[in-house]
């Protein structure tokens, strides 16, 4: 991970944990501190995973104990698959946050860098001055839907990058990689597909060269 990806991923942890939409005074922000509730923010969400995971395990297990008490009909067996489906998608998830946090340690080293955190800082800070414009600007390209009806993560990750593009004057394969990096880490499906579809047409439309 190079030093901007990990700002970037930094000043998004931390971006969740300051109220949306209320003014924040940037000098006040300790990252350590942010970055310190991010992380148990995720251990929190992760452990819920785990929770989730286990009761739809115990489920397909029941329906299987069932099953053997019964005649093996269709609509029994669908049950049972179902069951099954819906555990092990929510384990894959669980393991693949689980990795997620065990790589935490090594961004909270790489947070330590003086360069890193100048870096991070600046794209919160960034976010925070121009929420207020950037949202417009995204809410302009969402064709029929609203920045706040999704989900904070997606948010941020679309705020990080109009600043990355309009700001920092990243190019833009370099930035919308990035954004879709963070998706693939913090967002599902949906949101990486959305992400993607804004991102697209942001890049197309004139708010791209309105510093």
């Amino acid at each position: 991970m190079n030093p901007k990806s990990t700002a970037r991923e930094l000043a998004l942890l931390a971006l969740g944990q300051i109220s949306d939409g209320i003014d924040q005074d940037i000098q006040s922000l300790s990252l350590d501190l942010l970055m310190q509730r991010a992380l148990e923010s995720l251990l929190d969400h992760w452990r819920e995973g785990l929770d989730t995971s286990a009761q739809d395990l115990e489920n397909a297990h029941q329906k299987l104990l069932d099953s053997e008490l019964q005649d093996f009909e269709k609509k029994s067996l669908d049950g049972v698959r179902l069951h099954l489906k819906e555990g092990l998608v929510h384990a894959e998830k669980v393991l693949n946050g689980l990795s997620l946090s065990l790589e935490m340690p090594r961004l909270f080293a790489l947070s330590n860098d003086p360069l890193v955190q100048k870096d991070a800082l600046t794209r919160i800070r960034l976010v925070i001055e121009e929420r207020s414009n950037i949202d417009v600007r995204l809410d302009q390209v969402m064709e029929g839907w609203r920045l706040y009806r999704l989900p904070r993560i997606d948010r941020d990750i679309l705020r990080l990058t109009v600043v990355d593009l309009v700001n920092l004057k990243t190019p833009p394969a370099v930035a919308c990689n990035e954004a879709v990096d963070l998706a693939n880490r913090y967002s599902d499906d949906q949101g990486r597909r959305m992400i993607n579809g804004i991102l697209r047409r942001f890049q197309n439309s004139s708010f791209l060269h309105l510093a």
